[in-house]
């Protein structure tokens, strides 16, 4: 028997291991969902979540139970998180408290919310959060505290609040909300140290909540009069709103605008108003037929000017500058959320619809340029100029609420950008039937300089040329990194993103900038990581290069420049790994160049493998700025008309010697 017994005990010990080892995938892909959501994260808060980690219950403001085997609860407070407010959080059943308290979330708040049986701490407060309170908050059969304070919420308060029977705390202040409260305590009210006691009719909405001992309503644009059942709270609960109360400061007139003034007529009132109604009547039963002929005629004009303003109305709210985007592909308008386009940070910035671009680039045939990411079409804007449009590859539903804002933040930051070293960017195109996101920016019509350097002719690109392109991309960067505030840097800077006009004038262009927008991590041979590494395909080192990244990214750029090799190659490596053993001795700086070169001003040279030295310093801190690095290359290189034509002369005499 003993031996059953403790079989017994073994076999459920075994149980709960297993059970512990199993955490809920859904509530992972909730935390996940929740991650991804976020487009901001300025204290690091999620570097510590591991997307290959099963088990959550070590991540930075994740609690577990004790058992190790739910989520119940989330606190990442005044982290200054932004983004939004993911519907996923629902599959944590388990979950007792969400506290986003002081982030920026600008969402709205998801009604998936109302399906978390268990919570008990609800906390939203000092966000930005918009639209309505859902009416699914009050299926929060468990809340004990709902603080939705200091956000932007608008509409009226649910009735529905008033099924939380376990509610003590809720706090709305400073919103937007309005309406009345909606609280009623029946036909006859007995007087009670609370006000929370009836006779006769039930109490509705709010005068239900009979644990509530804290609440404030202040700053809003409810109206009306305080109920009865609310007389127990502090009258600074109710100032700040349009509510017919003396006692407490509400807004002025000006501020609440044609408010409905609060039922509290008398029964004297009420039979005076009977007695004007039946004089109505028997005046209207008097009057004379052309009279009431007139009344139904202006009756009908005042309609139709009242369609008219209605439909225009109904117009401008459907030329508003805002979209839906769907945060998982449904068929239900109601699974879709509202985006307001941030009109004051794209007002700058051109808008082109698809079939103007669609014209202009010969039915998106003419391309120049692709990757994983994106399509680089070439086309001409009809009366006006040449123009490359680079097109988002991503599909609708996979396109989400913060990758929209990150699509606009792109656009804001890349059109304060104008200089003659700079691609400028022209305008863009966003709609929704087709899906479009595009980019238009000034075309350089001689292409970029990869090609010429690594697949066109190298003899088109003389010493005296590439001079021209060094300085030119120096005073691009230049004023990326030190004349723009905050500042802008380029996220590959390599060969591929100097674009050559017509005249050789180099034009830097932040293609690669979409990676980031999407988080793919494919990437380009090229690419240079902060670090001053060569970063192979498929890395994700060098998405967000900083000033320093680019400055080594710089260096490199330079010796490709000069020597018409690939930053890497399979076949001979890094290009820094193979430079380094000439650069530091003059006797054999010229065994860099070209050889399709047949000159080169060694004085340059000098110049040019000094500067890169200084570019590619293994100490991050102690690479020279790119504006001392302009200085240098200004100074002491030549790319005058006279410079170019004593070369030019000293390659006839070679080319005559050797002939």
């Amino acid at each position: 028997m003993r031996t059953w017994v403790l079989f017994g005990v073994l076999v459920t010990v075994g149980l709960i291991f297993l059970t512990c080892d199993a955490f809920p995938s859904n509530e992972v892909y909730a935390l996940k969902s929740f991650r991804e959501a976020i487009y901001e994260d300025p204290r690091m808060v999620f570097s510590n979540w591991n997307a290959l980690d099963s088990d959550p219950c070590d991540w930075p403001g994740i609690f577990c139970s004790m058992a190790l085997d739910h989520v119940i609860k989330i606190n990442i407070s005044g982290a200054s998180l932004k983004g939004f407010l993911s519907p996923n959080l629902h599959f944590i059943s388990s979950l007792q408290e969400l506290i986003l308290h002081g982030n920026v979330l600008i969402s709205t708040i998801p009604r998936e919310i109302g399906l978390l049986k268990s919570l008990k701490v609800l906390d939203l407060g000092s966000n930005q959060l918009i639209g309505p309170i859902p009416l699914e908050l009050g299926n929060l059969t468990s809340i004990i505290k709902i603080n939705l304070q200091s956000n932007g919420l608008t509409g009226k308060l649910p009735t529905e609040l008033g099924d939380l029977k376990y509610l003590q705390e809720l706090r709305l202040d400073r919103n937007k909300l309005k309406g009345t409260l909606p609280a009623s305590n029946g036909s006859n009210l007995t007087s009670s140290a609370r006000g929370m006691y009836v006779s006769g009719a039930k109490p509705t909405g709010l005068c239900r909540l009979s644990q509530l001992r804290v609440a404030d309503f202040s700053f809003n644009f409810f109206f009306g009069s305080i109920p009865k059942c609310l007389d127990y709270l502090s009258k600074s609960s109710f100032q700040g709103n349009c509510l017919q109360a003396e006692d407490s400061r509400q807004r002025s007139t000006a501020l609440c605008g044609d408010t409905p003034p609060a039922k509290n007529h008398s029964t004297q009132s009420n039979n005076k108003h009977r007695l004007v109604e039946g004089r109505a009547k028997n005046q209207s039963a008097s009057k004379p037929t052309w009279l009431l002929a007139l009344e139904v005629v202006t009756g009908v004009i005042a309609g139709s000017l009242l369609l008219v303003a209605i439909l225009t109305a109904i117009q401008k709210c459907k030329n508003k500058s805002s979209i839906i985007i769907p945060w998982k592909k449904s068929s239900s308008e109601k699974d879709h959320m509202t985006v307001y386009v941030d009109t004051e940070m794209l007002k700058d910035v051109l808008r082109y619809n698809r079939q103007e671009l669609e014209v202009a680039c010969e039915d998106f045939s003419n391309i120049i340029g692709s990757s994983p990411d994106s399509l680089i079409y070439k086309g001409t804007i009809k009366g006006g100029p040449e123009i490359a449009v680079i097109s988002l590859c991503i599909k609708e539903e996979q396109w989400t609420a913060y990758l929209e804002l990150c699509f606009q933040k792109e656009m804001a930051e890349l059109a304060r950008i104008n200089h003659e070293n700079t691609a400028k960017l022209l305008g863009y195109c966003r709609e929704s039937s087709p899906f479009t996101r595009m980019l238009v920016f000034e075309y350089a019509s001689n292409g970029t300089l990869n090609e010429h350097l690594h697949y066109g002719e190298g003899c088109q690109l003389s010493w005296t040329r590439r001079m021209k392109i060094v300085i030119g991309i120096a005073k691009g960067l230049k004023y990326l990194h030190s004349e723009l505030d905050p500042p802008f840097t380029i996220s590959e800077l390599n060969s591929n993103s100097v674009y050559l006009t017509e005249d050789f004038s180099p034009k830097l262009v932040d293609f690669e900038s979409w990676k980031s927008i999407i988080a793919r991590s494919e990437k380009n041979s090229g690419a240079i990581s902060s670090e001053g590494v060569c970063v192979l395909p498929n890395s994700l080192e060098s998405r967000h290069l900083d000033i320093r990244g680019n400055i080594y990214a710089f260096g490199v750029l330079l010796l490709e420049i000069i020597t018409g090799r690939p930053p890497y190659c399979k076949d001979k490596g890094c290009l820094v790994d193979w430079a380094k053993e000439f650069l530091d001795v003059p006797e054999v700086l010229p065994y860099v160049v070209d050889p399709e070169l047949k000159h080169f001003k060694y004085e340059d040279l000098k110049v040019i493998c000094e500067v890169v030295n200084l570019c590619i310093h293994p100490n991050c801190s102690s690479r020279t700025s790119i504006k001392d690095l302009c200085a240098m290359l200004e100074s002491n290189i030549d790319t005058s008309i006279t410079a170019e034509l004593k070369a030019s002369s000293l390659a006839w005499a070679e080319l005559a010697l050797s002939s």
